[in-house]
């Protein structure tokens, strides 16, 4: 079998399939497997399958996948791979640090220029929801374990999670929203997360709550968290992802006060690389239908199609 590095034959995730046991190989009408390295690249994508139609696995490079749905409709015999689970570490650690700096003020301190008066807040004990169970999720349900946190997960199914107190779907959180000190959002964006947060739950929420975001930027109204943090409705908020991406110069949310944020960088591609060479090892191993102590290697981070992650 044939799989080929796209756009560009990256060494270290053409070692990568190597070491899952087959050499990299220019794109051809041999091709079979593609591994896909560029997250915005999707009408290049598209074109390289619309000219390969023997082309049966394509290996994407992030978790988040909602910009390529269009290639799934159009592509649904394919089998596409994401790297969900791959990088919950390096995003949770960043969530965590997002949460504590927005909790403490962090970003006002850093921009003044004298001494000033005290504020924040510690984050032990307090009522945080964590929308998402998937890895990143859970890593960091898993990371607020010594904060003693008084954890609820959103999620679609009603399956315990573990360290969480409950789990609710995303209707009965927005009848929740009032009870929280924190909110993380670590959720892929699906038309049932779209807005998730916005004037109606950022007046819910206690005046000293904080926001946080590590997920996809259109999950929350920017325009409206921006004004909830001028007026008071909330206390702060951390955000690696924004809608508009990148922020536009002047934006309000820029100068909204007590707000850290940083340009989607919860997983840099320096540290994408060791765990996405692994996951894309594994996966052309699957491919390539090896087995493990007797029992086939399957495929990691299928993507559902339907669900859109």
């Amino acid at each position: 079998m044939t799989i080929t590095v796209l756009p560009e034959a990256q060494a270290p995730f053409v070692k990568a399939v190597a070491a899952g046991g087959v050499e990299a190989q220019p794109l051809s009408a041999e091709t079979e497997g593609v591994v896909w390295l560029d997250p915005k690249g999707v009408s290049q994508l598209a074109e390289v399958l619309d000219a390969n139609p023997q082309v049966r696995w394509v290996q994407l490079p992030f978790a988040g996948v909602d910009a390529f749905t269009d290639v799934f409709t159009s592509h649904s015999s394919i089998t596409f791979t994401s790297a969900k689970g791959a990088y919950d570490e390096p995003v949770a650690e960043h969530a965590l640090a997002l949460t504590l700096a927005a909790l403490r003020d962090f970003g006002p301190y850093s921009r003044r220029t004298s001494w000033s008066a005290q504020a924040g807040r510690s984050l032990y004990d307090l009522r945080v929801a964590v929308v998402g169970a998937g890895g990143i999720g859970r890593e960091i349900v898993r990371l607020l374990q010594p904060f003693r946190a008084k954890i609820t997960v959103v999620r679609r199914r009603q399956q315990p999670v573990e360290g969480a107190e409950r789990v609710v779907d995303d209707q009965t959180f927005r009848s929740l929203v009032a009870e929280f000190d924190v909110i993380i959002l670590a959720a892929a964006l699906t038309a049932g997360t779209k807005h998730l947060l916005g004037a109606e739950e950022f007046k819910a929420l206690p005046n000293d709550a904080v926001v946080v975001n590590i997920a996809r930027g259109p999950q929350i109204d920017t325009d409206a968290l921006a004004e909830a943090i001028t007026q008071g409705e909330i206390a702060g908020a951390g955000v690696d992802v924004t809608d508009p991406e990148p922020l536009p110069d002047g934006h309000p949310l820029w100068t909204a006060g007590n707000v850290i944020i940083t340009p989607h960088t919860a997983n840099t591609w320096a540290m994408a690389q060791k765990p996405l060479s692994a996951r894309i090892s594994h996966n052309v191993r699957a491919f390539l239908g090896e087995s493990d102590g007797g029992s086939a290697v399957e495929f990691a981070g299928v993507v559902d199609k339907q669900a859109g992650y």
